[in-house]
């Protein structure tokens, strides 16, 4: 069986990555999002096992001492990590799969999958994205601050991505990643495997 493609997608805070990535799977329903575990509380709406698995931080230092993590990392407190065992079974399995994850956790799962496709968010520009933060109407002016020194941080690290998609237009946007999915798909690699009887024939 042909393995799947391993999708990274990061994005700063405020940049609009949860959107996009819920609309791209409605679009794709062969890709899958790999389900993060987190120390944090679950925000209204979320559900464990569907959005995070939400953790105690005493589980979450015993899974990484026990090295079940592919990537791990702290963000604004919390705890962030992607069980290993879970990516390369769906993997194995030939299910295309997409991790939601920050440059730090990136960087990680670069190191074990060379071959991951990595992506990264950006915002039309930095006023846009301040004004993002404070539409959302749940944070101080203060904690607004550090998101956005934080998010400076975050996005410093673009250079370090195969691909940059600017989200200005939400709908070009998702269209951009799309196009990606679909041109990973399509390259020779993947799908001389799908293709064997027709190559066969056609070499005849």
């Amino acid at each position: 069986m042909n393995k799947g493609i391993l999708f990274i997608l990061s994005a700063a805070s405020g940049a609009g990555k949860t959107s996009l990535v819920q609309a791209l799977l409605e679009r794709e329903s062969s890709l899958h999002v790999a389900i993060s575990f987190t120390t944090r509380a679950p925000r209204s709406g979320e559900q464990d096992g569907v959005h995070y698995h939400f953790v105690a931080p005493e589980r979450f230092r015993r899974m990484v001492a026990a090295g079940e993590f592919l990537e791990h990392a702290q963000v604004f407190g919390n705890y962030y990590g992607t069980a290993e065992s879970t990516v390369r079974s769906q993997l194995e399995q030939g299910r295309d799969l997409l991790l939601e994850i920050d440059w730090q956790g990136a960087r990680q799962v670069r190191m074990r999958f060379p071959q991951a496709v990595s992506v990264f968010i950006l915002p039309p520009s930095a006023r846009v994205l301040e004004q993002r933060l404070r539409n959302r109407g749940l944070d101080s002016d203060q904690v607004i601050a550090n998101r956005m020194a934080a998010a400076r941080s975050e996005m410093s690290h673009y250079a370090e991505y195969a691909y940059l998609v600017v989200n200005d237009r939400f709908d070009t946007a998702l269209n951009d990643l799309a196009c990606l999915v679909r041109a990973e798909r399509l390259r020779c690699s993947h799908q001389a495997p799908r293709l064997g009887s027709l190559l066969a024939g056609l070499a005849e």
